[in-house]
């Protein structure tokens, strides 16, 4: 076993496990000209968001607040929904132009939609007389 001090990638043992920052869970599609990037994030609002692209990759950041106030005397039985900042970085399966990415909120569904580089452009060919 490891020690507390090489753990992964650089993070203690203590670190990997008390990292409070949930992970956003999301779909990836493609289509001939798009990659589009669909993430239910209910409560949400877009100013709360921050989306960053590169030619293959996209990353997601945000923050749900539950805006109740919890009381000390309260007992949760059940706690599956996540309060509080996540993160979810992809590589994608081919390039895009990040200066054409579109992001919609709608719904408590947000949609990044990135335009393909066309990767696949035909060469001519010259002959050339000897």
């Amino acid at each position: 076993m490891p020690t507390d001090t090489e753990f992964f990638h650089g993070l203690t043992q203590t670190d990997w496990f008390s990292h409070t920052e949930g992970q956003l869970s999301i779909d990836v599609m493609e289509t001939a000209g798009e990659i589009v990037v669909r993430s239910a994030i209910a409560g949400v609002a877009a100013e709360d968001l921050d989306i960053s692209v590169t030619v293959d990759t996209v990353t997601i950041r945000g923050k749900r607040s539950h805006g109740c106030v919890e009381e000390r005397d309260q007992t949760a039985h059940v706690r599956e929904c996540y309060w509080g900042a996540f993160s979810r970085s992809v590589v994608l399966p081919c390039h895009i132009r990040p200066e054409d990415a579109d992001a919609t909120l709608k719904n408590g569904i947000l949609t990044v939609t990135l335009k393909k580089v066309e990767m696949r452009a035909r060469v001519s060919v010259i002959e050339l007389q000897p």
